[in-house]
């Protein structure tokens, strides 16, 4: 997704909430409260489900996974844009600090977190 789609969306989430007198409500704790409570459900549609299952999913229960990362997605876009935070510019930045702390050669093929490397 490009800076100026991730802009649009954010635009538009915007303008969905001003005309439901949402943003009243919006405040960053209770975006991020509601975004926890969004990315429970998604894990809900996983709970039981085998690896191979989860790798698998029925069609019906892809279009819940679709819908839930659709509603996690949105509540992480209005975080960032109450707070001001360039998500694909925040993005980037993690993902080089994470090539430092889990260089490819020395964590090939382990789960283990970066402290426990010694």
């Amino acid at each position: 997704m490009s800076v100026e789609g991730v802009a649009e969306l954010q635009a538009r989430l915007r303008e969905f909430a001003a005309a439901r007198d949402w943003d009243q409500f919006h405040s960053p704790k209770n975006l991020a409260m509601a975004l926890s409570v969004e990315a429970a459900e998604l894990v809900e549609e996983f709970q039981w489900l085998t690896e191979e299952q989860s790798r698998n999913l029925d069609t019906e229960r892809l279009e819940r996974v679709r819908l839930e990362a659709a509603d996690v997605f949105i509540y992480l876009l209005r975080i960032a844009d109450k707070v001001g935070i360039d998500l694909l510019r925040a993005a980037a930045d993690k993902i080089v600090l994470n090539e430092l702390k889990y260089p490819a050669g020395r964590v090939r093929g382990s789960a283990r977190k970066y402290d426990d490397y010694g």
